[in-house]
This record gives C-alpha cells, structure tokens and sequence, in this order.
C-alpha cells in the first residue's frame, strides 16, 4: 500500500470551492484539511480540481470494432446489423477491453460496467479474458456477461402477423450455470473486479432467465444490471408479452432493487417511473446512444424529481463511437433544457458531477465505500488540470469540466488508492503499442446492407407504422 497527501488542491466545498491537502492512507481518505502534516509521497496540487473518480455506468467494450462504421438506424435494425459482422475472438475482446479502460479513465472515469458480449462457446474465457484486460489497467470493474435465452427476431413486436422465432443456441439454465461458475473465478471485489448478473432486456429474455439471475444476485450478493425499454418498439413489444409494462412485469418477477441498474428506460410512463423510486433501482442514462439511433430522450428530469437515482454511461463504443465520458455527462445534463421548460429542474454541473460519482456508486450498491470525497471512503481519484486551455479562463472549474469541451485536462489518477495515470499518461500498459494493435487488426472497410437485416427492416417498418 501506498500512502500520499496531495497538497493545496482545489475541491468543491458546498457551492463554492476550498483549497486543501488531503491524506490517503491504506488506500482510503485518511483526512481532508488544509494544512496537514505530509504522509507518504507528496503530491503537488496546485492549480488542480480533484474529484471523486466517475462511473461509466453502461457500456459493451467489445462494440470497438465495430465503431463509426455502423449505419445510421434505429437499434432493432443496427443490431441486426452488428450481427452480421465476424464473430469477435479473445484478441479482440482483451484489446477493446484495455482500450475502453484507456478512454474512460482520460475522461474521469474510475470504473467501468462492461455489459460484456460474450463469444458462443467461450464464454468463460471471454469474461477471464476481459477481467485480465480491466485488472491489467487497473480500473475497477464491473463485468456483466450479456445474456438472454430468446433469437434476435424475438425482439421486435408481432404486430398483426403470427411470427415463429427459431430457439436460441443456449438455454437459460445452461446460461445461469455458466455465470454462477464466473462468479467462483472472476468475482473480487477486493481485487477490483465484481460480476453481474446481466440479462440483456425483456425484448431477448424469458422470464426464466431473469428469475434465475434475480436468485443469483440474492445467493452471492451481486448487482443486476440489464436494458429497459430503450426502444419504442420495446415497449410494444411488453404489452404483447406481458399485457402490461415493463416495469410493472419486472415488478412482479422481482428483479427490481437497490441492487438493479437499468440502462436507458426511454419509454416508461410515470407509474412505471414510481416503481423504480419505490423499488431504489437506478437509471443509467445513456444520451449519446439513444440520440444515435433515435430511440428517444428519456425522462431524466422526471426520474430525478421522483427521487429515482440516476447516473451516466456511454454505451457502447458503436452506437456512440466513443467512450468519452465526459461528452456523456455534459449531453445528459444539457439534452433535456429543451424537453422541461422549467429550469428550476434542470442539471446544474454540480449535480452532474454528484450524479456520475456517487449516482454510479449508489447504483451498484457501493455508495458507502466509494463516489464522493469522504474520509474512509476508497481512494477513487480523479486530479484535473486547471491550466489546460481547455479550462480557462479561471471561471467555474465544475462548470468549464461539465460544459465545456476539456481535452486532455485529465492530471493524475487513482484507483484505490493505486495512481495509474500520471501526467495525463496511463503508467500501467503501453498504450503507443495498443493503439498499433488496434491499428493493425483492423482495416479500413464499408458496410453494406445483408438480406438478413433487409427482411428485418420490412417487418420492422410493417409493426411501427413506417
């Protein structure tokens, strides 16, 4: 363990800002003070905002390769299209996964939940490779295999036609057992590494599958995490499956929780939205994504005056072409100025800021170990530079970091207490020889329309209307 104090740092303090030093000692926030004795490493912070560590909440590192190259369609046509490429193979997986730690980590992130894809056949070795790449990094990881039990026509809504889907290649009690075994071998959270039971969404799952992850979660104590109602097209599909609403069903099954965390919940009415608050499940809001393949603006503003936690995530690296978590952040706190006229609602930094520390910690049930700046917490840090260009000139720190368009501004990080960016650098891998990789095992290419997704897109213009 390493002890350091970083000395005359800037903090936020309530509605204005302090300059302090602050102590960590075996990993944890030992004090915050001005003026304190010197223990371990001295670390300059002058000129410095220093942060609690963000969550990119929700994301699938593996959609790397695929980024920028995607068309530009609505989720159930641009799945039916990420389908179509190659399978991915573990080199692939490791790669995407050290590059989505890179990327979060340069924009203020501490922890990643990987909604993980999962290669068939080696899914053990998927999550074992990911968990190889994440510990390697040093960011703090929340794996969520990606499962479901149902094909990929299953996901769109019948309409008036009688549809048969051709059963899945894994069933859920072979799924359920795959994930239990991950959770003997992957599952440290000591170690920086937590699983989770993840079935992808109603729209691809029985309710068999979410039951048997719901006793997972409560036998190992592990968090939930799926999709929810990103979609138009998904909430029809609930009220064909159920004769009532997603959330209403998920209700009855009993996978909602403190435990539970929903990406994106586009298209919840405001009954639902008071399930959620009742329930203490968090939303991961994910705006870049839902803008890409115009699924919609969730109700953020909605959820927060419900008192239902929210936080943010990128989602994946090919329906965002990014994992900039700070462009998340800023979209997400500005996108719904124009869906609530009263701004006495609206996201000020501050409570973005709030939201993407501690609403990510709340969200995997860890809000008393890490997301803010408190003496005993982990030391999940995140060091800024306040003399990058892109932070000047000396106005709101918070403001300029939330607002603006920071490049580069990322100093230091620290991840329990372990600094893994330096100098605006990542010390732990070498990321010149990443990105060669990267570079090297992809090609510039097109992508051009298969029958498949053709018959997909007429069925799906046929049930929305189009």
């Amino acid at each position: 363990m390493v002890n350091f104090t970083i000395q005359n740092v800037l903090i936020a303090a309530g509605d204005d800002y302090a300059t302090v030093d602050v102590q960590i000692v075996d990993d944890k926030i030992a004090a915050i003070s001005p003026n304190l004795q010197v223990i371990g490493t001295a670390i300059d912070g002058k000129n410095k905002l220093l942060l609690p560590g963000f969550f990119n909440a929700h994301t699938h590192s593996s959609e790397m390769w695929q980024r920028g190259i995607m068309s530009v369609l609505p989720l159930e046509l641009w799945l039916a299209e990420l389908y179509d490429f190659a399978p991915l193979d573990p080199e692939q997986v490791y790669l995407s996964a050290l590059g989505t730690a890179v990327e979060t980590l340069l924009s203020g992130g501490t922890s990643v939940v990987d909604h993980l894809v999962l290669i068939p056949g080696l899914e053990l070795e998927t999550i074992a490779i990911a968990t190889r790449a994440y510990k390697e990094v040093g960011i703090r990881a929340f794996i969520a295999p990606l499962i479901q039990d149902e094909s990929l026509s299953a996901g769109m809504p019948s309409g008036e036609s009688a549809q048969t889907h051709e059963p899945y290649f894994r069933s859920a009690a072979a799924t359920l057992e795959i994930i239990e075994e991950a959770v003997r071998q992957f599952h440290r959270p000591d170690e920086g590494v937590n699983i989770l039971v993840a079935p992808t969404g109603i729209q691809l799952c029985t309710d068999a599958l979410f039951q048997g992850c719901t006793e997972l979660s409560d036998r190992y104590n592990l968090c939930r995490h799926s999709h929810l109602l990103e979609t138009r097209a998904q909430e029809k599909l609930a009220e064909e499956k159920y004769g009532c609403t997603a959330v209403e069903h998920l209700k009855r099954i009993g996978y909602l929780s403190n435990k539970t965390s929903l990406a994106h919940c586009v298209w919840l009415n405001d009954a639902d939205i008071a399930i959620l608050a009742e329930t203490q499940s968090t939303v991961v809001h994910n705006p870049l994504s839902n803008l890409r393949l115009g699924s919609g603006i969730a109700p953020i503003l909605k959820y927060r005056q419900a008192g239902v936690n929210v936080t943010f995530g990128c989602d994946g690296a090919s329906s965002n072409d990014s994992q900039d978590l700070l462009e998340a952040i800023k979209m997400g706190s500005i996108l719904h100025n124009v869906t609530d006229s009263d701004y006495q609602h609206w996201i000020m930094p501050r409570q973005a800021v709030e939201m993407a520390s501690l609403g990510g910690a709340k969200g995997l049930n860890i809000a008393d170990k890490l997301g803010s700046l408190t003496v005993g917490k982990q030391a999940d840090l995140v060091l800024y530079d306040l003399t990058n260009l892109s932070l000047l000139p000396r106005t709101d720190p918070i403001g300029l970091l939330v607002l603006g368009r920071p490049t580069n501004v990322v100093d230091s990080v620290w991840v329990n207490g372990k600094q893994i960016v330096a100098d605006g650098k990542v010390t732990t891998i070498n990321v010149d020889e990443l990105r060669q990789e990267l570079f090297n095992r992809s090609q510039w290419e097109t992508k051009r329309k298969s029958e498949t997704v053709a018959q997909i897109e007429a069925h799906y213009r046929t049930v929305m209307g189009l």
